[in-house]
């Protein structure tokens, strides 16, 4: 799955942005019809130590789903991220399954 992912306020390096590729990638273990995902990573100018968003973007046809999160580091909220997008994907998979 191609993950466009966008860095506000700061340049992400090679590291990170193969780390949440291959979370990412993981995904499609769930559901194989995903489109595209977009990711956006923001960092805010405060003083609070969980200044880091992640938020993901995840499209499949005829509907698309979006998670937030703020945390101390990316890898933390793409995580948490990923991981309740796994959740709504199944639902959607198990809806569609009843539904046929």
């Amino acid at each position: 799955m191609k993950v466009n992912t966008q860095s506000v306020n700061f340049t992400a390096d090679t590291t990170l942005l193969d780390f949440i590729q291959k979370r990412m990638d993981k995904l499609d273990m769930f559901y194989d019809k995903i489109i595209q995902s977009d990711v956006y990573l923001k960092v805010e100018n405060t003083s609070d130590k969980e200044n880091k968003i992640f938020e993901a973007k995840v499209s499949v046809p005829g509907d698309s789903f979006v998670v937030k999160k703020q945390c101390k580091t990316f890898e933390e909220g793409a995580d948490a991220a990923i991981a309740s997008l796994g959740r709504q994907i199944k639902k959607r998979k198990e809806k569609l399954r009843s539904h046929s």
